[in-house]
């Protein structure tokens, strides 16, 4: 079926005309003074259009060093509130109370919770272990010297501005803005690669105590929780996860080769759905010490590398793997001494640890919190996951993180920075093993495309699932519960030594599994992911694996169809748009399309369904509701898109949230069942005479009518969010929805804005030879300080749908009429 893309815009005929100038003090030579031969004598900052800083220097820590001036210029606050978080010191300064984020979701633990599980970890020093392992277990050399140049680089900007004198309201004058070391950086960049396991378990590690212990230090419940049958255990998490994950980063990211680019060799759509505020903010840069290293992108910020962009010969972007990123073991406790658990027939005691912190009284004095923290051979021991009880009771649970003894991420991303085409990218997440959690998808100048998951995974092979998951854990592990996209949660019997995770030789750590046996994929066509499982990377080559790494011969979501839609749509001309094959116009176009695959497949059968109903009227929760309003306005919605302009798509997507409900897709009612034969376009059919259909549609009327909302509202007037007193549109929608262009709205801080969505994005073609051509947006800008210049520019490109042509060489460089020039001297 040929896709209806008549309302998309054409974001190239901006890229041009918007020049903003940045009003950043001009010091030292002008840019001129390096070339593409020799780094510059001192370290040096252009500036471009947006803010966007090119970092250039003769050596690593003078890379280091304009990185960290820049990031901190952009973003002190943000960076010196992690800083605080990963110094374990949030309620000495912000009290105990305060809600934090430890992982990837926002305020997702109290300011206690936080400290006393960062409290461990500095306890125990484990990174302090990590970093005097030699590489590659540690960080490489250029890793190290990188990281005492952006030290030197933030700490400098903080002595010039003075915290009094920061121009960020959020932290100035705050007497936990600090100078920061070495080690600071190393555990922000330790708590990132953990977040996957932090969030659903940091609550869980820190409130666990054996039973008969007093419950003040517990959650509210989980002392006292129930002990449930597997089933109902196993279906509360599973429900929660799957929560946890919608509400949680994701990304796409297409990569085409030499017989999908249209003028070019290789391509990349680089589409990350971060966060939009916090420690998870994207900052892009260029990075270049001639001879060495040039590289664009985006970084999560404070971490001096690129972790999403292109050098000259490859380009690369992760998207969030269906790996669970830790594993649970269940051991049997002794009844009598419920910290002795069971191994191999004989009794084992747990480790005891008293974690102590700072904490700010009401009254402003300052005292102690203390806490006995537990711990087995396997790890600690906790009592819930996502918040769902896992009580300590005849058995207890406890936590392993693959990634808890991985500092290697950091020597990955300073390796994909110095790929040369896309067997580069392999070799280096094979050798490193450091992905956290992450796809890998990139593109190179020979035409090839590639997938990959190769990452930190648990060593659980299938027959090693098959001979320790207990009860729980098949139920979880098989997902055979009704919820979608939720990872193979492993919970394994911890009373045999054999269940542990083996070590393999071919892998990176002890406990991961070998990454020769972790799928890939290098084609001439496309490969893509939009957080499903490996299966599908290309549908004309479906993949196999273990099921630790996820499922097969499963349904996809509606994302993951448009993604393969789109690239096999226009890689073979059908999609309406000029021409076959991909540049940079049509692959703006069509990802700003905000097309859905829901209103695909199910818009005709619901207005048919509203048409049916006699005299309108639904009777829906004990209110009759009249939804013959919406029918007209959702037979006008032609287009299926979530442009700013678009009239009925937020009747639809309120709708569909009322429809799809969480659950499965292939739980909906549809006339044609999945079928793996044919997983890109099944199931499909809505019936339009399903009371669920027009039950769904009867809440969406209800509930915008509730909110004052007109069924025909254009999506600007509800997705908005402010910067500066301004409301800006923000088109996109939730991915259940099917669009490529993920934007979650909720509230933050007690007002609408975005929770996370597509973040940095970044398109780049090849070409035989020349230049790589690269376009780009960062949605919520490079600054989260409301008083620069550069806290809302891009997002209001965004808004518009346009995009930045990429400045990559110097010529380019230097013709910036909005250049500006700082010289660290």
């Amino acid at each position: 079926m040929a896709r209806r893309r008549s309302r998309a815009r054409l974001p190239m005929a901006v890229l041009a005309a918007a020049a903003v100038l940045c009003t950043t003090a001009v010091t030292g030579a002008p840019a001129t003074a390096s070339s593409a031969a020799e780094g510059p004598d001192k370290p040096t900052i252009r500036y471009t259009e947006y803010g966007i800083p090119h970092i250039i220097a003769s050596d690593w820590e003078g890379l280091g060093q304009g990185y960290g001036y820049a990031a901190a210029k952009d973003n002190i606050c943000t960076l010196a509130d992690t800083y605080l978080m990963v110094d374990a010191q949030r309620s000495r300064y912000l009290g105990p109370d305060g809600r934090t984020s430890p992982g990837q979701n926002q305020n997702t633990t109290t300011n206690l919770n936080s400290d006393l599980y960062f409290q461990r970890l500095k306890d125990n020093a484990v990174v302090e272990r990590l970093l005097n392992q030699p590489a590659p277990d540690g960080p490489e050399p250029e890793v190290k010297e990188a990281i005492r140049g952006y030290v030197q680089g933030y700490n400098r900007y903080l002595a010039e501005t003075g915290v009094a004198g920061l121009s960020d309201p959020a932290c100035r004058g705050a007497a936990w803005v600090r100078p920061i070391t070495e080690l600071d950086v190393y555990r922000h960049a330790h708590a990132e690669i953990i977040m996957g396991s932090a969030d659903p378990l940091l609550d869980g590690q820190v409130n666990a105590v054996p039973p008969g212990a007093s419950a003040a230090a517990t959650t509210a419940g989980a002392a006292k929780a129930p002990i449930e049958s597997p089933a109902r255990t196993a279906k509360r998490i599973s429900d929660a996860l799957a929560k946890s994950r919608r509400q949680n980063m994701g990304s796409n990211a297409l990569a085409v080769g030499s017989q999908g680019v249209s003028g070019g060799t290789g391509m990349l759509l680089a589409n990350p759905h971060f966060p939009w505020q916090g420690k998870n903010r994207m900052w892009q840069s260029q990075l270049t010490i001639p001879g060495k290293l040039n590289v664009s992108g985006a970084s999560l910020l404070g971490l001096p590398a690129v972790n999403i962009g292109h050098n000259d010969d490859v380009a690369w972007s992760h998207t969030v793997a269906t790996v669970a990123p830790f594993g649970l073991f269940d051991v049997q406790v002794d009844p009598l001494n419920p910290t002795l658990y069971l191994v191999d027939g004989a009794w084992e005691r747990m480790t005891s640890q008293r974690v102590e912190v700072d904490v700010r009284n009401a009254d402003g004095s300052l005292g102690k919190v203390s806490r006995t923290l537990w711990s087995t051979r396997y790890g600690p021991v906790t009592n819930s996951i996502v918040g769902i009880p896992l009580p300590w009771v005849v058995s207890a649970h406890v936590v392993r993180d693959p990634n808890m003894d991985n500092l290697r991420a950091l020597n990955t991303w300073f390796g994909l920075d110095r790929a040369k085409d896309v067997h580069d990218v392999v070799d280096v997440l094979e050798t490193t093993q450091g992905v956290p959690f992450f796809n890998t998808v990139a593109s190179d100048r020979k035409g090839d495309a590639l997938y990959a998951d190769i990452q930190a995974v648990p060593n659980i092979t299938d027959e090693h699932a098959a001979s320790c998951l207990t009860e729980t854990g098949k139920l979880l592990f098989d997902q055979a519960l009704p919820q979608p996209n939720v990872p193979p949660v492993s919970i394994l019997d911890g009373k045999r030594s054999a269940c542990d995770w083996p070590d393999d030789p071919n892998a990176a750590a002890p406990g991961l599994l070998d990454p020769h046996k972790q799928p890939r994929l290098i084609r001439s066509d496309f490969v893509g992911n939009a957080n499903d499982s490996p299966w599908l990377a290309n549908p004309e080559q479906p993949l196999v694996f273990p099921r630790v790494m996820g499922d097969m011969a499963a349904p996809r979501s509606l994302r993951t169809q448009e993604l393969i839609l789109t690239a096999r749509n226009r890689i073979d001309g059908t999609d309406g748009l000029p021409g076959r094959g991909f540049t940079p116009e049509t692959m703006g176009r069509l990802l700003f399309a905000d097309n859905s695959r829901a209103a695909d497949l199910a818009l005709d059968a619901t207005v048919a369904a509203c048409r049916s109903v006699a005299f309108g009227l639904v009777l829906v929760d004990g209110n009759l509701v009249n939804i013959s309003e919406a029918c007209p306005v959702l037979a006008a919605w032609k287009s299926h898109d979530f442009t700013a302009d678009s009239r009925g798509s937020w009747l639809f997507a309120n709708y569909w949230a009322f429809l799809a409900g969480g659950q499965k897709l292939e739980k909906l009612p549809w006339k044609v069942p999945f079928d793996p034969e044919d997983p890109v376009h099944t199931p499909n059919s809505l019936d339009s005479g399903s009371s669920a259909v027009r039950d769904a549609l009867a809440r969406a009327v209800l509930a915008l009518r509730r909110a004052g909302v007109p069924l025909n509202a254009p999506l600007s007037d509800v997705q908005r969010i402010t910067r500066g007193g301004e409301q800006i549109p923000i088109h996109g929608s939730i991915g259940e929805l099917g669009v490529l262009n993920v934007i979650t709205p909720g509230q933050v801080d007690g007002r609408l804005d975005v929770v996370f969505g597509s973040s940095f994005v970044q398109q780049t073609r090849f070409t035989a030879d020349g230049p790589p051509e690269s376009y780009s947006v960062m949605t919520y800008s490079q600054s989260a300080d409301p008083t620069s210049p550069h806290h809302a520019d891009q997002t209001r490109l965004f808004s518009a749908g346009g995009w930045v042509t990429e400045r990559y060489t110097e010529e380019q460089i230097a013709a910036s009429p909005a250049l500006r020039t700082k010289v660290l001297d």
